[in-house]
Protein backbone atom coordinates (compact mmCIF):
# COMPACT_ATOMS: atom_id res chain seq x y z
CA UNK A 1 0.00 0.00 0.00
CA UNK A 2 3.20 2.76 1.13
CA UNK A 3 6.02 2.50 -0.33
CA UNK A 4 9.24 5.06 0.01
CA UNK A 5 12.75 5.21 -0.97
CA UNK A 6 15.14 7.57 -0.27
CA UNK A 7 13.07 10.20 0.84
CA UNK A 8 15.04 12.72 2.16
CA UNK A 9 13.65 16.65 2.47
CA UNK A 10 14.96 20.18 3.15
CA UNK A 11 13.94 23.41 4.04
CA UNK A 12 15.86 26.88 3.73
CA UNK A 13 16.05 28.29 7.37
CA UNK A 14 17.95 31.79 8.30
CA UNK A 15 19.17 31.50 4.99
CA UNK A 16 20.69 28.03 5.04
CA UNK A 17 19.31 24.75 4.30
CA UNK A 18 17.99 22.75 6.76
CA UNK A 19 17.68 18.79 6.30
CA UNK A 20 14.41 17.65 7.92
CA UNK A 21 14.26 14.09 6.62
CA UNK A 22 17.31 11.78 5.40
CA UNK A 23 17.33 8.75 3.59
CA UNK A 24 13.96 7.21 4.41
CA UNK A 25 12.95 3.68 3.09
CA UNK A 26 10.08 0.92 4.14
CA UNK A 27 7.16 -0.29 2.98
CA UNK A 28 3.71 -0.88 4.60
CA UNK A 29 1.63 -3.93 3.30
CA UNK A 30 -2.34 -3.10 2.62
CA UNK A 31 -4.15 -3.37 5.52
CA UNK A 32 -1.02 -2.91 7.79
CA UNK A 33 -0.65 -0.89 10.77
CA UNK A 34 2.50 1.41 10.99
CA UNK A 35 3.46 3.71 14.31
CA UNK A 36 5.63 6.66 13.69
CA UNK A 37 7.69 7.27 16.73
CA UNK A 38 10.30 9.19 17.89
CA UNK A 39 11.06 12.93 20.04
CA UNK A 40 9.62 16.56 19.04
CA UNK A 41 11.62 17.45 16.16
CA UNK A 42 12.67 14.11 14.66
CA UNK A 43 10.97 14.27 11.43
CA UNK A 44 7.62 12.23 12.07
CA UNK A 45 4.99 15.12 10.72
CA UNK A 46 6.77 16.09 8.14
CA UNK A 47 7.35 12.70 7.16
CA UNK A 48 3.61 12.14 7.60
CA UNK A 49 3.11 15.36 4.96
CA UNK A 50 5.36 13.32 2.45
CA UNK A 51 3.70 10.19 2.80
CA UNK A 52 -0.17 11.63 2.27
CA UNK A 53 0.97 14.24 -0.64
CA UNK A 54 1.05 16.94 1.40
CA UNK A 55 4.59 18.07 -0.10
CA UNK A 56 6.91 17.37 -2.39
CA UNK A 57 10.20 15.97 -0.98
CA UNK A 58 13.74 17.10 -1.75
CA UNK A 59 14.95 13.61 -2.95
CA UNK A 60 13.12 10.11 -3.21
CA UNK A 61 10.11 9.00 -4.05
CA UNK A 62 6.55 7.73 -2.35
CA UNK A 63 3.95 5.39 -4.09
CA UNK A 64 0.97 4.91 -2.59
CA UNK A 65 -1.19 1.75 -3.67
CA UNK A 66 1.00 1.80 -6.54
CA UNK A 67 0.99 5.16 -7.75
CA UNK A 68 4.11 7.48 -7.70
CA UNK A 69 2.80 10.28 -5.75
CA UNK A 70 6.30 12.42 -5.61
CA UNK A 71 5.86 12.51 -9.94
CA UNK A 72 2.08 14.09 -9.45
CA UNK A 73 1.84 17.41 -9.56
CA UNK A 74 -0.42 19.24 -6.99
CA UNK A 75 -3.99 18.43 -8.54
CA UNK A 76 -3.19 15.01 -9.25
CA UNK A 77 -2.20 14.64 -5.39
CA UNK A 78 -5.11 16.28 -4.75
CA UNK A 79 -7.60 13.74 -6.58
CA UNK A 80 -5.69 10.77 -4.57
CA UNK A 81 -6.43 12.66 -1.31
CA UNK A 82 -9.99 13.12 -2.04
CA UNK A 83 -10.15 9.32 -3.51
CA UNK A 84 -7.92 7.43 -0.91
CA UNK A 85 -6.70 9.09 1.84
CA UNK A 86 -8.39 10.28 5.24
CA UNK A 87 -6.85 11.98 7.96
CA UNK A 88 -6.95 12.27 12.19
CA UNK A 89 -5.37 15.73 13.46
CA UNK A 90 -4.76 16.51 16.75
CA UNK A 91 -7.09 19.23 16.68
CA UNK A 92 -9.89 17.46 15.57
CA UNK A 93 -10.18 20.34 12.34
CA UNK A 94 -14.10 19.86 12.49
CA UNK A 95 -16.00 22.82 11.01
CA UNK A 96 -17.71 24.69 13.73
CA UNK A 97 -20.81 26.01 12.23
CA UNK A 98 -21.43 22.19 11.03
CA UNK A 99 -23.85 19.59 12.96
CA UNK A 100 -21.43 16.40 13.26
CA UNK A 101 -23.22 14.59 10.87
CA UNK A 102 -23.13 17.50 8.49
CA UNK A 103 -19.20 17.41 9.28
CA UNK A 104 -19.24 13.55 8.51
CA UNK A 105 -20.85 14.04 5.36
CA UNK A 106 -18.83 16.83 3.81
CA UNK A 107 -16.22 14.89 2.23
CA UNK A 108 -18.63 12.86 0.41
CA UNK A 109 -20.27 15.49 -0.73
CA UNK A 110 -18.01 16.80 -2.17
CA UNK A 111 -17.51 13.70 -4.61
CA UNK A 112 -21.29 13.93 -4.95
CA UNK A 113 -22.51 10.59 -3.07
CA UNK A 114 -25.46 10.39 -1.20
CA UNK A 115 -24.28 10.95 2.28
CA UNK A 116 -26.40 11.29 4.99
CA UNK A 117 -27.38 7.40 6.06
CA UNK A 118 -23.31 6.60 5.44
CA UNK A 119 -22.54 9.45 7.68
CA UNK A 120 -25.53 8.53 10.17
CA UNK A 121 -24.31 4.94 10.59
CA UNK A 122 -20.75 5.79 11.01
CA UNK A 123 -21.30 8.24 14.17
CA UNK A 124 -23.43 5.02 15.47
CA UNK A 125 -20.20 2.99 15.09
CA UNK A 126 -18.49 5.22 17.45
CA UNK A 127 -21.26 5.64 19.74
CA UNK A 128 -22.26 8.81 18.75
CA UNK A 129 -26.08 8.30 17.35
CA UNK A 130 -27.48 10.51 19.75
CA UNK A 131 -25.37 13.35 18.65
CA UNK A 132 -25.55 13.54 15.36
CA UNK A 133 -27.67 17.39 15.36
CA UNK A 134 -24.97 18.39 17.93
CA UNK A 135 -22.31 21.13 16.97
CA UNK A 136 -18.65 20.69 17.88
CA UNK A 137 -19.12 23.15 21.06
CA UNK A 138 -20.95 21.29 22.08
CA UNK A 139 -19.46 17.96 21.94
CA UNK A 140 -15.99 16.85 24.58
CA UNK A 141 -12.98 16.86 23.19
CA UNK A 142 -13.11 12.49 22.76
CA UNK A 143 -16.65 12.89 21.14
CA UNK A 144 -15.01 15.65 18.75
CA UNK A 145 -11.98 13.36 17.77
CA UNK A 146 -14.81 10.39 17.25
CA UNK A 147 -16.75 12.77 14.65
CA UNK A 148 -13.41 13.76 13.12
CA UNK A 149 -12.47 9.62 12.92
CA UNK A 150 -16.25 9.05 11.39
CA UNK A 151 -15.49 12.03 8.77
CA UNK A 152 -12.44 10.40 8.21
CA UNK A 153 -13.68 7.20 7.21
CA UNK A 154 -16.73 8.31 5.30
CA UNK A 155 -14.94 7.70 2.45
CA UNK A 156 -14.10 4.13 2.60
CA UNK A 157 -10.47 5.53 2.51
CA UNK A 158 -7.27 2.70 1.17
CA UNK A 159 -4.94 4.73 3.80
CA UNK A 160 -5.72 6.58 7.08
CA UNK A 161 -3.00 9.30 8.08
CA UNK A 162 -3.39 10.35 11.75
CA UNK A 163 -0.76 12.87 13.61
CA UNK A 164 -1.26 12.66 17.29
CA UNK A 165 -4.85 11.63 17.57
CA UNK A 166 -5.00 11.33 21.36
CA UNK A 167 -2.52 14.73 22.08
CA UNK A 168 -5.63 16.54 22.83
CA UNK A 169 -7.40 13.55 25.17
CA UNK A 170 -6.99 12.18 28.38
CA UNK A 171 -5.74 8.67 28.68
CA UNK A 172 -8.92 6.78 28.77
CA UNK A 173 -10.39 8.70 26.10
CA UNK A 174 -7.52 8.53 23.94
CA UNK A 175 -7.79 4.80 24.84
CA UNK A 176 -11.03 4.67 23.08
CA UNK A 177 -9.99 6.33 19.88
CA UNK A 178 -7.39 4.36 19.29
CA UNK A 179 -9.65 1.05 20.03
CA UNK A 180 -12.21 2.55 17.41
CA UNK A 181 -9.52 2.73 15.02
CA UNK A 182 -8.27 -0.48 15.11
CA UNK A 183 -12.00 -1.36 15.02
CA UNK A 184 -12.32 0.68 11.54
CA UNK A 185 -9.13 -1.23 10.31
CA UNK A 186 -10.58 -4.27 10.74
CA UNK A 187 -13.80 -3.72 9.47
CA UNK A 188 -12.72 -1.46 6.48
CA UNK A 189 -9.31 -2.84 6.02
CA UNK A 190 -8.20 0.52 6.21
CA UNK A 191 -3.87 0.89 6.42
CA UNK A 192 -3.17 2.83 9.21
CA UNK A 193 -0.26 4.98 9.76
CA UNK A 194 -0.04 7.17 13.04
CA UNK A 195 2.30 9.69 14.44
CA UNK A 196 2.49 9.61 18.00
CA UNK A 197 4.54 10.21 21.47
CA UNK A 198 2.73 7.46 23.16
CA UNK A 199 4.60 4.19 23.67
CA UNK A 200 1.61 2.41 25.06
CA UNK A 201 -0.33 3.06 21.71
CA UNK A 202 3.11 2.18 19.46
CA UNK A 203 2.92 -1.00 20.69
CA UNK A 204 -0.22 -1.85 19.39
CA UNK A 205 1.07 -1.23 15.54
CA UNK A 206 1.97 -4.40 13.89
CA UNK A 207 5.15 -2.10 12.36
CA UNK A 208 7.04 0.74 14.00
CA UNK A 209 9.60 3.48 12.67
CA UNK A 210 11.28 5.18 14.98
CA UNK A 211 12.81 8.31 13.77
CA UNK A 212 16.12 10.24 15.64
CA UNK A 213 17.70 13.74 13.61
CA UNK A 214 15.34 12.51 10.47
CA UNK A 215 16.57 9.06 10.40
CA UNK A 216 15.26 5.77 10.84
CA UNK A 217 17.33 4.64 13.67
CA UNK A 218 14.84 1.59 14.16
CA UNK A 219 12.62 -0.48 12.61
CA UNK A 220 10.22 -3.35 14.10
CA UNK A 221 7.44 -5.45 12.71
CA UNK A 222 5.22 -8.08 14.83
CA UNK A 223 4.09 -11.15 12.54
CA UNK A 224 0.26 -11.04 11.69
Amino acid sequence: MLRCEGLSQTYVSGGRPLTVLKDITFTLDDGGFLAIVGPSGSGKTTLLGLLAGLDRPATGHVWLDAADITAMDEDERARIRAAKIGFVFQSFQLIPTLTAIENVQVPLELRGEPSEQRAKELLERVGLGDRLDHYPAQLSGGEQQRVALARAFSIRPKILFADEPTGNLDAKTGGTIIELMLELNRTEGTTLVLVTHDHDIARLARQTLRLSDGRIVGEQAVAS
